[in-house]
């Protein structure tokens, strides 16, 4: 936990940041931001994403309700609650800051921290990430994400590279499409592959839903689907 700690209080430092105007671009599905980079103090959201492979010995429904609170301008808190059908699997909290923008407001960069409590081995874990996004015109952005995770307080061992990059197009003013791809390379590797559709339903509730295929150490492809329901407050 002290490490957790360690690594969560220079995110404050990155909070003066966002006084400048971010870029427009969306939300991975799968792996999503503590509040869009560049947030402003008072934003709130909660959402919740299910998840379950459509094939496979027993598949079980993931999901995670969650919320999101941009405590000052460039930095967010998130708190999450990861289940499996109905077993409340871990406790997890979000910490991320932005840096600033870059190539003249196109682009936007920051760090994002996640701290996760394990209650069946009863440990901690962390992940650590570089964050950036970038708007290439009207239409087309992508969002990047690239660090160390799933370290536990008694075994780095297990650290892991993990990348997630997700390329979108804006089809129209309420409907954006991408494609995310994740990998988690260490002992134990996973490829996760997610095109998925934004909806928004209202200025301040939309949906997301995909149908891709994920692949994890000494097992086939299995197809994938996905679904997130996000409320702006």
């Amino acid at each position: 936990m002290r490490r957790a700690v360690a690594l969560v209080v220079p995110l404050l430092a990155c909070a003066p940041a966002a006084a400048q105007e971010a870029p427009d671009i969306a939300e991975p599905m799968v792996f999503d931001l503590v509040r869009p980079l560049g947030a402003r103090r008072g934003e709130l959201e909660v959402n919740t994403l299910a998840q379950r492979d459509l094939s496979g010995p027993s598949p079980v429904v993931e999901w995670a309700p969650e919320v999101e609170l941009a405590v000052a301008d460039g930095f967010a808190l998130e708190l999450e609650l990861p289940f499996e059908n109905r077993r409340l699997t871990d406790l997890k909290l979000g910490v991320q800051g932005t840096f600033g923008l870059l190539d003249g407001g196109r682009g936007i960069h920051g760090v994002q921290y996640l701290g996760l409590w394990n209650r069946e081995h009863r440990r901690w874990e962390s992940s650590l990430l570089y964050v950036i996004g970038y708007r290439f015109g009207a239409r087309v952005s992508t969002l990047s994400m690239v660090g160390i995770g799933d370290v536990g307080a008694a075994e780095a061992a297990e650290r892991a590279l993990l990348v997630n990059h997700t390329s979108f197009y804006a089809a129209g003013d309420d409907t954006t499409v991408g494609i995310e791809i994740n990998v988690r390379a260490g002992r134990e590797r996973s490829t996760l592959i997610m095109p998925q559709l934004h909806q928004a339903l209202s200025p301040r509730l939309e949906v997301q839903a995909g149908l891709g295929a994920r692949r994890e150490t000494g097992d086939a492809w299995r197809p994938r689907a996905g679904i997130r329901l996000v409320r702006s407050l």
